[in-house]
């Protein structure tokens, strides 16, 4: 009875109780379900579903690492501070790569249908696939992740405040002069200076007034807790040094 009335369906949702894609064959006769069974292997729709699930979860269920951070800092960076950021700068705002996964995160996805498969993302790939090979190369410049110091150390930028900031001991920067600049010489680098233990004694984005003003006083006390360490009267005279003294002082 009523079997030309029968209609079947296919369901593909985000499940958020098992943070899974569910794919159901439904059959109904008006608003009663009939019979309804899960589908296995590779629905088309899933993809979507998938992403429907990842805009539930937040961008946190990606698998993200701290190069990837920085980079993506680095990109907002890049769009702040370039005269033609907004042309040439995607926007990696939360807002905006949740509301395009299916531009740049999709190719990705494929064969990925639960929360925990989301650690097998190539999430790397994906996010430097929205630069082309120049751009990529113009951010390396713009906003490179690590900076030389006197010492001979290369040390890394942090950009994840919005404001590139060095934290490297005082003692690697004895003979520069200046704090160094990125985007292209626009933006002096914060210098976050520290202790032999590694412990923050001066935040500054002007080396040479520091030198001139503040120095002397940090040279006091850090001379007082580290005496066997090298601090010399003029530290823009100076020999940089990774160990405790250089050599021949």
């Amino acid at each position: 009875h009523f079997g030309a009335l029968v209609e079947e369906s296919t369901r593909i949702e985000w499940d958020p109780r098992s943070e899974a894609v569910a794919a159901r064959r439904v059959r109904r006769l008006g608003d009663l379900v009939i019979e309804e069974e899960p589908l296995r292997g590779t629905v088309a729709g899933a993809c979507a579903a998938m992403i429907d699930g990842i805009r539930a979860l937040g961008l946190g269920a990606l698998p993200w690492t701290r190069e990837l951070e920085q980079w993506r800092a680095r990109v907002a960076f890049a769009r702040a501070h370039d005269p033609h950021g907004v042309a040439v700068w995607p926007d990696v705002s939360d807002a905006a790569l949740l509301g395009t996964l299916e531009s740049w995160l999709a190719p990705w996805l494929d064969g990925i249908t639960r929360r925990e498969q989301l650690a097998r993302v190539d999430l790397r790939a994906a996010l430097l696939g929205m630069l082309d090979w120049n751009a990529q190369r113009r951010l390396d410049a713009f906003a490179p992740t690590h900076l030389p110091v006197p010492s001979g150390s290369r040390i890394a930028i942090d950009y994840s405040g919005g404001v590139p900031t060095l934290a490297v001991r005082l003692q690697e920067v004895f003979g520069l002069t200046a704090s160094p600049r990125v985007a292209d010489g626009r933006v002096p680098v914060t210098m976050e200076l520290l202790s032999p233990a590694r412990r923050p004694v001066q935040v500054t984005r002007d080396l040479e007034s520091f030198w001139s003003r503040g120095y002397h006083e940090v040279r006091k006390e850090l001379k007082g807790r580290y005496p066997k360490h090298y601090w010399p009267d003029d530290p823009r005279d100076a020999v940089p040094t990774r160990r405790v003294r250089p050599p021949g002082t």
